[in-house]
């Protein structure tokens, strides 16, 4: 049965886990990997790089402008990375060394959401499965050198 409120997907990329690590690790690179295309920019006076319970914001856009704040949540150096914002959903990067590269595998968990019937209904897990794909993509592309899509 499919989890309407957890979205897992998976990439192989050819680079090693700790420099994707730290492309996920610096909020100022988030943007330019992110597939919703709802991520603009990181917001001043936050960490460079993330770590430990830090917290950081965005400037978002989803047909509208807004700022989040994002809390880690899941920090291991080098192998998973996690936040999440006053929301509760959580997303995830997993990071699995592999022969010639790693196996990426980003997940949004809004499975202890209070609010999760309401994300449900708004088709959350349609759109970000959707949007994960791409942002997968992009992480491989920036990693790669190739053009973003």
């Amino acid at each position: 049965m499919i989890d309407p409120y957890f979205v897992s997907r998976q990439r192989f990329i050819a680079a090693p886990a700790a420099d994707i690590f730290e492309v996920l690790a610096r909020p100022a690179l988030h943007s330019v990997i992110d597939g919703s295309n709802t991520v603009k920019s990181v917001r001043p006076n936050g960490p460079a790089r993330l770590g430990p319970g830090a917290v950081f914001g965005m400037d978002m856009n989803m047909k509208i402008d807004y700022k989040m704040t994002n809390t880690v949540c899941e920090f291991e150096e080098g192998r998973r990375i996690a936040w999440q914002h006053f929301g509760k959903h959580i997303w995830r990067y997993v990071l699995e060394p592999a022969d010639g590269g790693t196996l990426v595998t980003e997940e949004w968990d809004a499975r202890e959401v209070p609010t999760r019937l309401v994300m449900r209904l708004l088709g959350y897990a349609r759109r970000n499965t959707a949007s994960i794909d791409r942002t997968l993509e992009k992480l491989d592309a920036h990693l790669s050198g190739t053009p973003s899509l």
